[in-house]
């Protein structure tokens, strides 16, 4: 891709640390080669993620917060990304994990106890209130977050999700935010809002290549899916970053307490701690929610570029 001259600002917002590298680092480092403006707001420090490795499991909530904060820093280094922050409540303090438990082989669900700092504990207009404040700063023309289920159902994913969506209305001028303080900002118009999705039939295959070359824990390539694959006509985006998978390999080996590598298998994968292995690919979809389609378009009729037919300013 060539080097931006102009001056495109791209916001993902995601959950814990490791998302970002587990769903969007092609698109993230990409656009940071290009020259854009790319910043990465995460929700919470992943209190409750649950540690692959034996020799990090004795780790504190607090603890895995502090180590998950320096993974997603080397995590960010490797993608190129230079404007990282963490949601905030107005009092300065951070949301918290609010856990999960699987529900069935890839798809989350919520836990039975959640700490009341938690992110879905928290007033739902509060949160999309903060985001909206980092919209108004950071005034991205394109927005990038998950599809409503959140993926695979997490529930810290799904509020994001919500929140987000809310956000963008707020920081249009269009409500009243969570405490106020973004009203006193100049309101901000996202042309382009995209949700982080999986075509069905590449999903199919790469499953069943998988059960093909025999990897442990893969899952049936007929059975149910999580939320993030969706019918290929509904995935509007694509974007190619063969040249920036050397950078995802290594923003997602930062991640070791979540993020476990299979690379050198028949199919490279990755996997996350339920054991299950997802195809490690040097592509990213998307769906477009908000704004305009526009050119190149690849040979399924997809757009290649996220910020294609917007005027930067």
């Amino acid at each position: 891709m060539e080097r931006l001259d102009q001056p495109h600002r791209l916001l993902l917002v995601h959950a814990h640390p490791d998302d970002e590298s587990l769903g969007t680092a092609l698109t993230m480092a990409r656009y940071a080669d290009a020259g854009a403006h790319v910043v990465l707001l995460t929700a919470t420090r992943g209190e409750l993620g649950e540690v692959i490795p034996p020799e990090l499991a004795h780790l504190t909530p607090d603890e895995l917060a502090g180590h998950r904060t320096g993974e997603l820093a080397a995590a960010m280094e490797a993608l190129g990304v230079e404007d990282h922050r963490f949601l905030t409540r107005p009092d300065g303090s951070g949301y918290r994990d609010s856990g999960m438990v699987w529900a069935e082989p890839g798809r989350a669900a919520a836990g039975e106890d959640v700490d009341p700092r938690a992110l879905t504990a928290a007033d739902p207009e509060e949160v999309a209130g903060r985001i909206a404040q980092v919209l108004r700063e950071v005034r991205p023309q394109v927005v990038v977050t998950y599809e409503p289920g959140g993926g695979y159902g997490h529930p810290d994913h799904v509020r994001v999700a919500e929140a987000t969506a809310r956000a963008l209305v707020l920081a249009a001028g269009r409500g009243a935010d969570g405490d106020g303080a973004a009203d006193a900002d100049v309101p901000w118009q996202v042309a382009k809002v995209y949700e982080i999705v999986q075509p069905l039939s590449e999903a199919r295959v790469a499953l069943r290549r998988l059960v093909e070359t025999g990897a442990p824990g893969a899952a049936d390539p007929d059975g149910p899916l999580p939320s993030v694959v969706v019918p290929d006509g509904e995935v509007t985006t694509v974007v190619d970053g063969a040249e920036q998978l050397p950078a995802k390999i290594a923003a997602l080996r930062a991640h070791a307490t979540q993020v476990a590598l299979d690379l050198d298998a028949e199919v490279p994968a990755v996997r996350l701690s339920n054991g299950v292995p997802q195809p490690l690919v040097a592509r990213e979809h998307f769906r477009l929610v908000h704004g305009v389609a526009a050119g190149p378009l690849d040979a399924d009729g997809r757009e290649t570029d996220l910020f294609a037919g917007i005027a930067t300013s």
